[in-house]
């Protein structure tokens, strides 16, 4: 009987287990005899869906509060909370997706703390990132007033390491 592994560590055994598949086949070009790349920069070969070319927004140091988010009240020069120089920034690169929240913060979110006034969303202690407590105003609701602030859509990540299949 196999033994219970969370989903971060099966996700990360089956990352592994693909790169390491590919060792032979490294290996084995790099026995033979010389080796030759033609680059035909200006040959078309297909079209890069811009979905593919996106962002993501994590919650490490100050990307978020701070960053992204200062808050309506900040004395920092700000569109109903976000940053003005960070929106303008945004906007100029263009991002046609931007996924949050970003990196390992989305493993804790769940994204219905999000929802509804700020100052009634739990607090959290962001728990991979310095163990600081986060204040939830910047939520669900202001993720997707920042996209289209910026013009991007909203990609939000699943929480696959305490949330559940319904979520």
């Amino acid at each position: 009987m196999l033994g219970k592994i969370s989903r971060r560590r099966f996700v990360g055994d089956a990352a592994a287990v693909s790169t390491l598949s590919l060792v032979p086949r490294l290996v084995g070009a790099a026995t033979g005899g010389t080796r030759r790349i033609t680059v035909l920069a200006d040959e078309e070969i297909g079209t890069v869906r811009p979905e593919f070319h996106g962002h993501f927004a994590e919650h490490l140091g100050s990307c978020v509060y701070g960053g992204l988010w200062v808050g309506k009240n900040s004395p920092v020069p700000n569109i109903n909370g976000y940053r003005r120089q960070a929106v303008e920034y945004l906007k100029e690169l263009g991002i046609p997706v931007l996924r949050w929240p970003g990196g390992c913060y989305a493993d804790d979110y769940h994204w219905r703390d999000g929802v509804g006034p700020a100052e009634s969303r739990p607090k959290r202690v962001n728990i991979h990132w310095g163990g600081y407590v986060e204040d939830g105003s910047f939520g669900t609701h202001e993720f997707i007033g920042l996209c289209r602030l910026i013009g991007a859509e909203p990609y939000l990540a699943g929480n696959v390491g305490s949330g559940s299949p319904q979520e």
